[in-house]
């Protein structure tokens, strides 16, 4: 048994309450695992509200993998492509991961080959800033490339 104005040691399980009791505090286990198992005594609420505010806090403190979508058609012209290219630069500097397609609608499907030097093209030129997770794969009517940011130093 553990805790504030209370002499550390093994005490058997009707004595421990009755030293809670005596407090007017909560006699709560902490490892059960142990052998012997530790207890402390403390206010229930409290303890309770402090693990929230730590469960909290580590849940502030965890990573958000954002993912940036990034459309083109099978003929996409040199304007556009420059102009998604450079939000593409801009996302992956803000270390988002960048997820690209080509969609292809109605008879458009017949250039995929044009969908696939497009993506390869665009992960040629985005080399510097990004790793590429997934190469160009058909999808349905989609085919799709994915990048993640590379780690700066």
């Amino acid at each position: 048994m553990v805790g504030d104005n209370v002499e550390q040691g093994v005490y058997p399980f009707t004595e421990a309450m009755r030293i809670a009791d005596d407090l007017e505090l909560d006699l709560v286990e902490i490892s059960p695992t142990a052998v012997p198992p530790v207890c402390r005594i403390v206010d229930y609420q409290k303890f309770l509200y402090q693990q929230k505010k730590r469960e909290k806090e580590q849940k502030a403190k965890a990573v958000r993998i954002v993912v940036k979508e990034i459309r083109f058609g099978p003929q996409t012209d040199e304007h556009d492509y420059n102009f998604k290219l450079k939000h593409a630069v801009g996302f992956l500097k803000d270390g988002c991961k960048v997820k690209a397609y080509v969609f292809f609608k109605g008879r458009s499907i017949l250039f995929k080959e044009q969908g696939e030097i497009l993506l390869l093209r665009f992960a040629n030129d985005l080399e510097d800033y990004a790793k590429v997770d997934q190469l160009p794969q058909l999808e349905g009517k989609r085919m799709i490339i994915t990048f993640s940011p590379k780690k700066t130093k």
